[in-house]
């Protein structure tokens, strides 16, 4: 399979806060963001893949700053590494004040997809070929991110994650 790049496989999305999105304080709910970022990054991968795609994780969820009813949310996402049948997608997600014109950075999160047939059996995906010096250090991470999530759902062990030892372990 031919690789792709990034740019290939990006999506963007724009909502805005509304009363029924938000709790009492207000701000945006937590679990409908996580939905609009699921959308937004399931689009990525499908685009990178030409599949199906379903969510596999989602990890490293960050909440920096409260969204208010009535800001607007830009969400960015783009695959970052693409391994057999799954795909690490991370999504950006920005905060914009209308009537201020101010823009804040709110969220970053990496999900996880797989491609799948219409039988919902794992099937190949291109792989990415990083560009930008952004895109080859956010490549070379996911290798790390994805070892972590698999010792975490205990799917390795921990001593066969060679890319994280190299963190911890002293070179000679």
């Amino acid at each position: 399979m031919k690789a792709r790049k990034p740019s290939e496989s990006y999506s963007s999305m724009t909502e805005i806060v509304l009363p029924n999105d938000t709790n009492t304080l207000g701000n945006l709910m937590g679990g409908r963001l996580l939905h609009w970022m699921d959308i937004v990054t399931a689009i990525a991968a499908s685009r990178h893949s030409n599949r199906v795609v379903v969510t596999a994780s989602v990890d490293f969820v960050d909440f920096r700053s409260p969204v208010a009813l009535g800001e607007v949310v830009l969400m960015e996402a783009k695959v970052t590494r693409a391994f057999t049948s799954s795909m690490e997608v991370r999504v950006d997600v920005t905060a914009e004040n209308l009537q201020t014109g101010e823009k804040r950075k709110c969220n970053t999160a990496y999900y996880t997809f797989v491609a799948v047939d219409q039988k919902g059996t794992p099937i190949p995906v291109y792989q990415i070929e990083p560009e930008t010096e952004e895109e080859k250090k956010l490549y070379d991470s996911a290798q790390r991110r994805r070892e972590v999530r698999l010792v975490l759902s205990g799917k390795m062990q921990p001593e066969q994650a060679e890319h994280l030892k190299q963190i911890f372990i002293p070179l000679d």
